[in-house]
């Protein structure tokens, strides 16, 4: 893997650098959490639903433009911090992800975790939290979030890039391939020697172009990521492990460490 430009940013956990052999990336909405952070949030309106205009005003790949929509209409229908945090809590995580989250709690001398989300910070943050998971992660990469004075939670876009088939504001395989790169300035040699990334979406796939032969994609059966990479598209030279739940995942990565 070689680095693309740009400088990543995202939150450090606060894990020092160690010998992590295997670097294992995680999406977060409909991967690590069993449905979108966008819609879930919205439970927090009253009436817990947008109205029809605003729902449709929605452009592919134009996510932060659409959110800040929502997230201005939620502010002047009074709905807090809390109330969003609340209904943030609530979200059921993915089969079977709490399970991995313990196995790589639990060999975190052979993994580094990393989050890559189009969410953004506040939803993330919040959500790793309260399931008491946020030390796993080595670095969060999304887009950052504050609340302005008046109680809005404004967006800003992570990047910008030149990908043309990525939403406007993240790449994913640019995030993947700086973050490799950085680490590999940072600790010499090869950092990783491989990688693993687990996803569900249509741009959970251009991260997957840029592994290579010993590297791994866990795409969530019948999501727009395993579709797009059900016909093996000659540009992916991954293995490509379908999962339904994170003990699917646990059980091709202890092969993996038995293999050493």
């Amino acid at each position: 893997m070689t680095s693309s430009s740009g400088t990543p940013a995202g939150t450090p956990a606060g894990t020092p650098a160690g010998t992590q052999r295997f670097l294992v990336a995680l999406d977060f909405d409909e991967t690590i959490i069993n449905e979108s952070s966008d819609l879930a949030v919205v439970r927090a309106l009253p009436g817990q639903r947008l109205p029809d205009w605003l729902r449709s005003s929605y452009r592919e790949g134009h996510y932060n433009e659409h959110m800040q929509k929502v997230l201005g209409y939620m502010a002047e229908r009074g709905v807090s911090r809390d109330a969003m945090r609340a209904a943030l809590e609530g979200i059921p995580p993915a089969p079977g992800l709490l399970s991995l989250f313990g196995f790589l709690q639990s060999r975190r001398q052979d993994f580094e975790v990393v989050l890559v989300s189009d969410a953004n910070a506040f939803f993330i943050e919040t959500w790793l939290q309260h399931a008491g998971v946020r030390p796993l992660f080595h670095r969060i990469f999304t887009n950052p979030a504050s609340f302005d004075a008046s109680g809005r939670l404004v967006l800003r876009p992570f990047h910008s890039h030149s990908c043309p088939g990525c939403p406007d504001n993240m790449c994913k395989q640019a995030v993947l391939r700086d973050h490799v790169a950085l680490r590999q300035r940072e600790r010499g040699a090869a950092p990783f020697h491989r990688v693993f990334y687990v996803g569900d979406g249509a741009n959970d796939v251009c991260p997957v172009l840029v592994l290579g032969t010993r590297d791994t994609a866990f795409p969530r059966r019948e999501f727009p990521m395993h579709r797009l990479l059900r016909n093996q598209d000659p540009k992916v030279q991954a293995h490509v492990v379908p999962w339904d739940t994170g003990e699917d995942i646990v059980d091709c990565l202890k092969k993996v460490l038995e293999e050493r």
